[in-house]
């Protein structure tokens, strides 16, 4: 089954790491990376750059408005995802484990993917 894990945290606190920092965090995050890797079991890790870098489009009046800055005002922020391939909501929270103790702090979001190919059905 394959699983979104969307990583939020306050992107004022992550943005102003320094090299040094955010070179450690990652080599952190890299060991579980490669663990998922080898069991094949890694899809894809994503890193979004900054809110102030975002453009929404909002679907609520016709035609759509498009705004500077996220979706939503939050204390934090969405800042990247991951896609992983995994057995059960289980092991993608024991994945997510392991992640945060490569990277602690703020929250993952554990959502099932469904693939969405037109003429096909969801499940």
């Amino acid at each position: 089954m394959q699983y979104a894990v969307l990583c939020y945290n306050d992107e004022d606190v992550v943005w102003s790491w320094t090299k040094e920092e955010d070179d450690a965090v990652m080599a952190r995050l890299g060991v579980v990376h490669d663990k998922l890797m080898e069991q094949g079991k890694f899809g894809a890790g994503i890193r979004l750059l900054p809110t102030t870098a975002a453009t929404t489009l909002r679907k609520n009046s016709d035609p759509p408005v498009v705004v500077d800055g996220p979706y939503a005002e939050t204390k934090e922020q969405l800042l990247g995802f991951y896609i992983i391939d995994v057995e059960n909501l289980e092991e993608a929270l024991d994945v997510c484990r392991e992640l945060t103790k490569a990277n602690p702090g703020g929250a993952y979001e554990v959502r099932p993917l469904a693939l969405f190919v037109p003429g096909t059905e969801i499940k």
